[in-house]
């Protein structure tokens, strides 16, 4: 289990965001982004890679850099940090997770800002957000995909509407998901047939250029669970309605009785 190295510091192993503020010929001295006077320092060795004839050719003051955390110095005051042990893929993941919650924060000061806060109860709203949904970007993105978590998971106040608000105008979420039920029911012979037709009209909404897939499961007659992933808002809404129609339709055309309820 990984260990923190320093009080309100980051754990051995973590990527942590770094800017370069001094470089030496051995190494770099770095700030720690996101823990306020905690600094680290990056040894020639870990800079990259092979031998490093000029460190300069690597890290320049200023520069924003995603580190792995190794261990303390001996000054027990800063942590010794690891360039080259960070592949690629896992900077610009790591980078991208820091520029979101960065913009979140940004986010909260204009909110904390409009319904009239105080620092500590942008800072309390601030750290039971976090801790809910372990980001605070997390929680915008929430918001965005389901307006109704917030109250769900009991916050209230006249700022969370705003803050919904907030979400769905500025966070776009990597996909939009909208669960339903329908509740079928056709009295003849055929229904069963009848009911299976609906559900394959409700999944043929389906549409590969704006990425919209609906599909349909049993969860024990009547019911039925309807899901849809959409990249947007406006085509998640537009194919629940346009699914729910096609399905209803065949239902009620059938003699039979047709519901649909969102989740």
């Amino acid at each position: 289990m990984a260990k923190n190295l320093l009080e309100g510091g980051p754990s051995e192993g973590e990527l942590v965001v770094a800017v370069v503020r001094e470089v030496k010929q051995n190494g770099a001295y770095v700030d720690l982004e996101e823990y306020d006077e905690i600094e680290g320092f990056i040894f020639i060795g870990e800079i990259a890679s092979g031998w490093v004839k000029n460190i300069r050719a690597f890290v320049r003051p200023g520069q924003r850099l995603i580190c792995k955390v190794l261990r303390t110095r001996n000054d027990k005051k800063s942590l010794e940090l690891s360039l080259k042990s960070v592949s690629e893929e896992r900077k610009r993941d790591r980078l991208a997770e820091w520029k979101n919650e960065e913009r979140a924060k940004q986010l909260l000061k204009v909110l904390s800002e409009q319904v009239g806060w105080s620092e500590e109860e942008h800072s309390e709203n601030q750290m039971e957000l976090t801790e809910s949904y372990a980001t605070l970007y997390g929680a915008f993105e929430e918001a965005a995909k389901n307006p109704e978590s917030l109250k769900e998971i009991g916050f209230e106040g006249d700022w969370v509407a705003p803050f919904i608000e907030m979400a769905v105008k500025n966070i776009i979420p990597d996909t939009v998901e909208i669960r339903g039920k329908f509740t079928l029911n056709v009295e003849q012979a055929e229904g069963i047939e009848v009911i299976k037709s609906a559900l394959l009209a409700a999944e043929d909404v389906s549409d590969e250029e704006s990425e919209l897939i609906v599909t349909c499961h049993y969860d024990g007659a009547p019911s039925y669970r309807i899901d849809l992933k959409a990249p947007d808002f406006k085509t998640a809404e537009d194919g629940w309605t346009n699914a729910t129609k096609a399905c209803l339709e065949i239902i009620h055309t059938a003699g039979g009785t047709a519901e649909a309820e969102r989740e």
